[in-house]
């Protein structure tokens, strides 16, 4: 039974599309969202012109701003110091990867956390581990309403999580501990990962490893989210962490790749611009209050 996160996320946009138009009403304005592409890499470019494509379909004000392979970092650091500033700019999005002369944390580092929209600042993530406001990551937190969605029970089951990063790994192995699940952290290094698979009752992955997890390591009826997005170099095609032709035979549900998480992805990351907008609106109105 595949996961699709396709259906869900046009229910999700629906329902940014409405609030847009009564922030609007409220605020005299849509939120605004800016994109930043650094160089030409295929990839980066087909998902900045995703987000791009959603973010104008629900009535954001989008900026995509393309840069030179050839940009350095200091002049990288320089335009998000002005976005920065900029009261008019709610979110910003810096595209990874970045070219291998630029530091990738020391740009996230750079970005307001209040305008991270990705959630990867540091102080979003320490806000995460700790439960404070902050802005969560789009995947994990895709990945947590789609298992909703599908009235999936998180509460005491148990779940493995294999990859460790800060971007799917960590914190969605932190939003299933907030929901009462045993979690169990691997990594595509984890030796003999299968017999740690083979007891989730939900297996997330996100290794970014081609072909890693394989039909014998998935228990029977389990939930199996594969978050991995890779290009197979022999056929060009994308494919995800897992072998999904095997797999799809022993678990309960499966997410196919591309169209399973990729889509929730992109939702969350619109939920998240809303939010970066009303939180940029009321410390605008609160520094206006202070300064009169």
């Amino acid at each position: 039974m595949l996961i699709s996160g396709k259906e869900l996320a046009n229910e999700v946009k629906d329902q940014v599309r409405e609030r847009v138009e009564k922030l609007k009403e409220t605020y005299g304005r849509e939120p605004h969202l800016v994109l930043i592409l650094v160089g030409d890499d295929p990839a980066s470019r087909t998902y900045v012109a995703g987000k791009y494509n959603d973010a104008n379909s629900v009535g954001f004000r989008v900026t995509r701003l393309h840069l030179s392979a050839a940009t350095t970092e200091k002049d990288l650091l320089a335009l998000i110091d002005r976005l920065n500033g900029d009261l008019t700019t709610d979110a910003i999005l810096v595209q990874l990867p970045l070219p291998d002369h630029i530091n990738e944390q020391k740009i996230i580092n750079s970005i307001n956390p209040h305008k991270d929209v990705d959630g990867f600042h540091p102080e979003n993530i320490a806000a995460l581990w700790q439960r404070r406001e902050g802005y969560v990551p789009c995947t994990p937190r895709g990945i947590i309403r789609m298992l909703d969605w599908k009235g999936i029970e998180i509460d005491g089951k148990h779940a493995v999580v294999v990859g460790r990063g800060n971007i799917v790994g960590l914190p969605v192995s932190k939003l299933l501990l907030d929901r009462n699940a045993t979690v169990t952290l691997t990594h595509s290094r984890t030796p003999d990962l299968g017999s740690l698979t083979r007891q989730a009752d939900i297996l997330i992955v996100a290794a970014g490893s081609i072909g890693l997890i394989h039909g014998d390591m998935i228990k029977p009826g389990a939930i199996v989210i594969d978050v991995g997005i890779n290009r197979n170099p022999e056929t060009g095609k994308l494919c995800g962490d897992v072998i999904f032709e095997e797999c799809e035979k022993v678990a309960g549900m499966i997410t196919p790749v591309p169209g399973g998480v990729g889509p929730m992805t992109k939702a969350c990351l619109l939920e998240n611009t809303v939010e970066c907008f009303i939180d940029n609106e009321n410390r605008n109105r609160n520094s206006s209050m202070m300064t009169i």
